[in-house]
């Protein structure tokens, strides 16, 4: 039950940095949940676990290291376009 409770809240992190963003990220709802998941754990390298945990996610690390992420993703592929 706690690895898709992860999928859910990776999903919804993920989401929310998109929207947050306005960039849409590839893939639809498993990019989400990539982007969630990777995120989580680029936040927590760069900020520890602060903030509220669900589903072995700090909420705020997550959000911050996937809006980093996709950063980063959106500049990549916007290179690759050109």
């Amino acid at each position: 039950m706690g690895f898709i409770l992860m999928l859910i809240v990776g999903g919804l992190i993920g989401w929310l940095a998109g929207v947050i963003l306005g960039k849409d990220i590839p893939g639809g709802i498993i990019g989400n949940i990539i982007a969630g998941i990777i995120g989580s754990a680029i936040g927590g390298k760069l900020l520890g676990d602060m903030g509220p945990v669900i589903g072995g996610i700090a909420i705020i690390p997550a959000l911050i290291g996937s809006i980093i992420l996709i950063l980063i993703l959106s500049f990549i592929l916007k290179a690759i376009k050109k």
